[in-house]
C-alpha cells in the first residue's frame, strides 16, 4: 500500500475560506485534462451563467477530442469506431462556454501561478508551437494515470500500454498486423498474446480481443479464435482485486470459457521480445504483450515543488479536493489521492470518481471565488461493473460498500447497466435532446457498419 496522510475529517476555516488573491479581471480557472473529470467540469463550469461573468474558463489538453476511458479496450481490440464516440474541445467549448487550448502539461511554477507546457509537434515530430506558459489564479488538475511498469525490465521496450487513445490505436494497429501474419503463415501459427493486470481494464480487453476475433469470422476469417493463445496475467491472488469476490469469481469463470488462461500468483520479473518471465521461472510465451498494471500518475507531477504526493506520485488531497500544501490548486480524477474519513484506502482511479468530483468542484467552485467557504467531497459508491465482450458482464450494484456490498447482477441486465454508464457520461456532456440524437445516430452506424475494424 502506498503512503498518503490521513486526512481530517473537515477542512478548517483556514484552508477553505479564502479564495487566492488576484488582479483585476475575472478569475482565471485553468482545467488541465480532457478525461471524464476535466471536460466535465469544464462543460458545467461554462454553462454556469453567473460565474461566467466572473471567471474565464481554460480547458487544456493534448489531444483535440475527449474520448471516455473506459472505452479504449473496445478501442484496442478494434470493436468501436473512434471517429465516432469522440469529442471535439473545440466545439464542446463553443458550446458551453468554456475555451480550449491545445498543451501538454510539463510542470508548474507556482510562484508566478503559471503551468507550463511543452512544445506542440505534429505527427513527425516538427515543433508546431515553441514552451508556452499559462496564468491561472485557479488550477484543477486532471490529468489522469497511467499503467506502473515497476521498473521491471524490458516493459516500457517491448509492452503496449492502452492509457491513451493513441496508444490503445497503436496497439490495435499491431494486433491486425500480427492477425494477417498468423493467417499468411503455412505453419499452424498461433496468435499469442499476454495481458499483465487484472483489473477492469485487463480482463476487458482481454474479452474484447476475443469478440472481435470471432466478429472477424464473420467477414472471411475463420479460424481465428481457435488460433488465440491469450494469457491474463496478475500478481494479486485474484482478478478484480477492486471489485467484491464473487463478481471476480463469476468473471473469471467466464474468462476461462472463452478459453482465456487466467494466471493469478504470477509475479512478472522481466519482458523480452519473445514473452514474459514469472518469477516462478515459468516463461508465458507471446509476439504482442499488453502492460496494465497498476496506477501512477504522470511523472511531471513530482517536479511540482510544495506538494505531497502518494509513492505512485499522486497528489495528496484534502477532502475539499484542494492539494496538501497550495489552496489555489484542486486535484480530481486518477491523479489525485484522496483516502475519505474513516477508510483505509483512497478513492479508486474510476471513471465514477472523477465525474463525482466534477460535479462536487462545479459547485464549490462559484463560492470558493467569492470567498465561502468550501464543502467537503463525499463519495457515493454506485457499485461497479465489468463486461466480459458482448457475451456477459457481472457487477454488484448499490452503495453498500466498495468491496462489500451491492446486489449481484449478471447477463443482460449487467450488459444493460454497463452500456448505461457511458449514455449517463454522454447526457451530462450534451443535455437530454442532444443525446437522444447522438443515441438514435449510434444505433444507424451499428446497423450499416462492420461490427469490429478490419482494414
Amino acid at each position: 500500500m502506498s503512503e498518503a496522510i490521513t486526512l481530517p475529517t473537515r477542512p478548517t476555516d483556514a484552508e477553505t475560506r479564502h479564495p487566492p488573491q488576484r488582479g483585476a479581471g475575472p478569475a482565471r480557472i485553468v482545467i488541465v485534462g480532457g478525461g471524464a473529470g476535466g471536460v466535465h467540469l469544464a462543460t458545467r463550469l461554462g454553462k454556469n451563467h453567473a460565474l461566467r461573468r466572473q471567471a474565464d474558463i481554460l480547458l487544456v489538453d493534448r489531444d483535440a477530442s475527449h474520448l471516455w476511458k473506459p472505452l479504449l479496450h473496445e478501442v484496442a481490440a478494434g470493436t468501436l469506431d473512434v471517429g465516432q464516440q469522440q469529442l471535439g474541445f473545440v466545439v464542446q467549448a463553443s458550446r458551453h462556454g468554456f475555451r480550449y487550448l491545445p498543451g501538454e502539461m510539463e510542470g508548474l511554477d507556482r510562484s508566478s501561478r503559471e503551468v507550463l507546457l511543452a512544445p506542440l509537434r505534429d505527427a513527425a515530430g516538427a515543433e508546431v508551437l515553441g514552451p508556452r506558459r499559462v496564468p491561472y489564479d485557479v488550477l484543477v488538475l486532471a490529468v489522469g494515470s497511467q499503467a506502473n511498469d515497476f521498473g521491471i525490465p524490458g516493459v516500457r521496450e517491448h509492452c503496449h500500454f492502452i492509457d491513451s487513445r493513441r496508444q490503445a490505436e497503436a496497439f490495435n494497429e499491431a494486433l491486425r498486423m500480427e492477425t494477417i501474419r498468423c493467417l499468411s503463415a503455412q505453419d499452424g501459427r498461433t496468435l499469442d498474446l499476454a495481458v499483465v493486470g487484472a483489473g477492469a481494464t485487463g480482463v476487458e480487453l482481454c474479452a474484447e480481443i476475443g469478440t472481435a476475433l470471432d466478429l472477424a469470422t464473420g467477414y472471411g476469417f475463420p479460424g481465428l479464435r481457435e488460433r488465440l493463445r491469450l494469457a491474463l496475467i496478475e500478481t494479486a491472488p485474484r482478478i478484480l482485486g477492486g471489485l467484491p469476490e464473487r463478481v471476480a469469481e463469476a468473471s473469471r469463470r467466464e474468462l476461462e470459457r472463452q478459453g482465456i488462461q487466467v494466471l493469478t500468483g504470477a509475479q512478472v520479473t522481466a519482458v523480452d521480445e519473445a514473452g514474459l518471465q514469472l518469477k516462478d521461472g515459468r516463461h508465458i510465451p507471446a509476439r504482442l504483450k499488453v502492460w496494465a498494471a497498476g496506477v501512477a500518475a504522470p511523472a511531471f507531477l513530482r517536479g511540482i515543488e510544495g506538494l505531497e504526493f502518494a509513492r505512485t506520485g499522486q497528489v495528496v488531497t484534502r477532502p475539499t479536493l484542494q492539494a496538501q500544501g497550495d489552496d489555489r490548486i484542486f486535484v480530481i480524477g486518477d491523479c489525485g489521492w484522496l483516502i475519505p474519513a474513516g477508510a483505509e484506502r483512497p478513492l479508486g482511479a474510476t471513471a465514477q470518481v472523477a465525474q463525482q468530483q466534477a460535479v462536487h468542484l462545479s459547485r464549490a467552485l462559484p463560492g470558493f471565488l467569492e470567498g465561502q467557504r468550501l464543502p467537503g467531497f463525499s463519495y457515493q459508491h454506485r457499485g461497479a461493473l465489468v463486461a466480459i465482450g458482448h457475451y456477459n458482464a457481472f457487477g454488484s450494484l448499490g452503495r453498500r460498500g466498495l468491496l462489500g456490498g451491492g446486489t449481484f447482477v449478471q447477463g443482460r441486465l449487467a450488459q444493460f447497466s454497463y452500456a448505461s454508464l457511458y449514455r449517463r457520461h454522454q447526457l451530462g456532456l450534451h443535455g437530454f435532446w442532444r443525446s437522444l440524437l447522438i443515441w438514435a445516430a449510434d444505433a444507424l452506424r451499428r446497423a450499416s457498419t462492420p461490427k469490429v475494424r478490419l482494414e
